[in-house]
């Protein structure tokens, strides 16, 4: 895991000192509000019963999802993952803002998968065909500013 760039320290210090279990609560609540209406119709049923980590290497955090009773769950890092999908922070941002896609991204081996290959493909699938909920257009446009900030020394 790298160092995250210096300008980011001040603000991922707090981050790192949070149990795991936090961080991976609140972003399966934001989630599933953003992934409210494919939930109802089924589409994430592939993650019942598995989980999935998303490591951000520069700002050392890692979060672990899975799907139980219809809602996304957050787990600590205690529980063990089934597939793992790893990168930096600005090729994550890409992904949310919908600038680039999966394949581009693991093609070039800016985002990396591991484990359960056949759970992360049915992942990076809905991906693609996700289309946000209008209402989240302000954030996905948030999303898209971060993800245009130039690391420094990269």
């Amino acid at each position: 895991m790298s160092a995250p760039p210096r300008f980011l320290y001040p603000l991922t210090f707090p981050l790192r000192l949070m149990p795991s279990v936090m961080h991976s609560r609140v972003l399966a609540t934001m989630l599933n509000q953003v992934m409210k209406e494919a939930l109802l119709e089924g589409e994430l049923d592939f993650l019942q019963g598995r989980r999935v980590a998303i490591e951000i290497d520069d700002i050392g955090v890692r979060y672990l999802l899975g799907l139980s009773e219809g809602r996304i769950r957050g787990y600590g890092n205690e529980s063990k993952a089934d597939a793992s999908i790893a990168g930096g922070l600005r090729e994550f941002l890409l992904l949310a803002a919908r600038r680039e896609d999966a394949d581009t991204l693991f093609f070039q081996r800016r985002l990396r998968m591991s484990g359960d290959t056949e759970l992360g493909l049915y992942l990076k699938n809905f991906f693609d065909a996700f289309e946000p909920p209008e209402r989240w257009v302000p954030l996905t446009r948030a999303l898209d500013r971060m993800a245009s900030i130039r690391f420094p020394g990269r």
